[in-house]
């Protein structure tokens, strides 16, 4: 295929049906996941307490990112789906047992560590807190309490991948959902009985998020038992799929790492800015995360095994239409997505989280770092899709050096644009930083591959971009014109206006890819279509 081609209607029709039914699943985890966040911003707002859990549960988040979107999926997935396609289900159950209990033995090991020494390392990158009373002791408490989660993220992850490559995409995106409902009915439950123990609030949090994660397990294990799977408490560490696994889990975590490592490197330099600025990021780096659940992580679950059935038969063809196709579909979502954001973040944030002990100050803060996360949502979303790519051609060398090129530039940008920005900078460092490292794996892509259809892709960034920029002059309008036609502060006369705007931005976004002939809007909209539950399941 050259690189002008253009990727097929059917390969286009089976990704967007795929991605779309991991999105209908992700679109319930992030709304319960907003739900969530509202609660926790009215119960704590953005004071020491939410400051307190949100660096406590940055360890074991990070890891669960790392696991359930990134190396777990990189590294497992490929070598799971060569081992079906060429072995059959024994010996694949096989090897899932091997890793489940392979990485239950590492991550039971890195909580036992985690909990000896929560002092120390909590202390190394929070030292800022030792400065408000109680509050780095309130940390150390919430993390060791949160540290299992750990565990429970590596088996869930495990089970995700044996599922994705027996071509089920909504009950393991839907998993994650019970992480927030249990957060949701801890808050409203136990947040009022922790003070009769003798507790603090926010350890009902702690409690809850462990429960989470107990949840996740829970929700795939019916489906994981009906394809034929049994749990086995064996191990052996000479399981050449094992080692192949472990092998690129290593390089697979750094070579994804560079956003998740990125937001670590904030919450720790946000320590430094004062009560509230670890929260004010965590709070829009979650708004701006939507959109890459829904249409960047979505669009990647169903691409990695997709082309790892192709790499497994060189069908290096196959592998450049998928990835063409993948890339084109996200940029059709994630561009309108990035000009919506940073045109109507401060209604959003208004809307969805100034309730309770969430007050306008924070809300003007919260709604600049969303505006500048927004800047680095097509780096982040090309990022997942582009990464794991290269593990499933095994070339796992290239996404681990240009990880950890974008993390030495993150480090660098963070820290001189904090001193000139304060926290907003931590929000621009990591959205510049996520934007060379999409832009650097593409090109690497292109080489690897001879070609990656990169006409048909700037032709497409090109009319989706303009397309994109219809729709935010037609928002920015209607927007002053709203607030003054619908006036007040009440949630019904927000809602109204953010719903008129967000309808009157997507009817211009639709009349303009129209015009500008843009093929991918309809693919995007038979995406949403079956997110919405229009669609039905089928295999890629």
């Amino acid at each position: 295929m050259a690189d002008t081609d253009t990727p097929s209607h059917s390969a286009s029709f089976g990704l967007a049906r795929s991605a779309g039914l991991t999105a209908a699943a992700t679109l319930t985890s992030r709304i319960l996941g907003l739900a969530r966040d509202q609660v926790l911003a009215a119960l704590f707002g953005a004071g020491n307490e939410m400051d307190a859990f949100i660096v406590a549960f940055r360890i074991p988040n990070l890891v669960r990112d790392l696991f359930a979107e990134g190396a777990m999926s990189a590294a497992f997935v490929p070598t799971f789906t060569r081992v079906l396609t060429a072995r059959g289900r024994h010996d694949a159950w096989r090897l899932g047992n091997n890793v489940l209990n392979g990485l239950l033995i590492i991550t039971g090991a890195l909580v036992t560590i985690g909990i000896l020494f929560a002092h120390p390392i909590v202390g190394a990158y929070a030292a800022q807190f030792a400065s408000v009373p109680g509050k780095l002791e309130l940390t150390v408490q919430l993390t060791r309490v949160m540290l299992p989660f750990l565990m429970m993220t590596a088996v869930a992850a495990v089970m995700m991948g044996m599922l994705n490559s027996l071509h089920h995409y909504f009950v393991p995106a839907l998993a994650p959902a019970a992480f927030n409902v249990a957060t949701i009915v801890g808050a409203l439950t136990l947040v009022p009985v922790m003070p009769l123990v003798g507790w603090p609030p926010i350890m009902a949090i702690a409690i809850s998020a462990v429960a989470g994660g107990i949840g996740q397990i829970a929700t795939q294990w019916r489906s994981i038992r009906r394809e034929g799977f049994r749990y086995r408490a064996v191990f052996d560490p000479r399981d050449p799929g094992l080692g192949q696994v472990l092998w690129l889990m290593g390089p697979g975590t750094i070579g994804l790492a560079a956003t998740q490592v990125n937001i670590f490197v904030n919450t720790l330099l946000a320590t430094s800015q004062g009560t509230g600025a670890v929260s004010w990021l965590t709070y829009a780096f979650r708004l701006m995360y939507l959109p890459i659940g829904l249409f960047g992580v979505s669009i990647a679950t169903a691409v990695l095994p997709a082309v790892s059935r192709r790499a497994a038969t060189d069908d290096i063809d196959g592998v450049r239409e998928t990835l063409s196709r993948g890339v084109s579909l996200m940029l059709m979502l994630n561009v309108p997505a990035t000009l919506g954001l940073i045109t109507l973040a401060t209604p959003i944030v208004r809307l969805l989280f100034e309730h309770g002990r969430f007050l306008p100050a924070d809300t003007a803060p919260t709604a600049a770092a969303l505006r500048l996360y927004a800047v680095g949502l097509i780096g982040y979303s090309t990022a997942r899709i582009a990464s794991p790519a290269f593990y499933a051609l095994r070339q796992s060398r290239i996404p681990v050096t240009v990880s950890f090129c974008t993390i030495g530039a993150n480090i660098v940008l963070s820290f001189l644009l904090v001193r000139a920005m304060g926290f907003r900078g931590l929000a621009l460092g990591t959205s510049l930083a996520a934007l060379a490292n999409g832009a650097l794996l593409m090109l690497l892509l292109r080489r690897r591959l001879d070609g990656i259809g990169a006409k048909h892709l700037a032709v497409a960034l090109v009319k989706i971009t303009a397309a994109s920029l219809v729709m935010a002059t037609v928002v920015f309008g209607v927007e002053h014109g709203a607030e003054t036609i619908i006036a007040g502060k009440s949630l019904a006369s927000q809602s109204i206006r953010l719903a008129l705007e967000i309808a009157s931005g997507l009817a211009a976004l639709a009349v303009a890819a129209k015009l500008l002939a843009i093929a991918e809007f309809g693919e995007a909209m038979a995406l949403l279509r079956t997110r919405l539950g229009h669609s039905r399941a089928g295999s890629m």
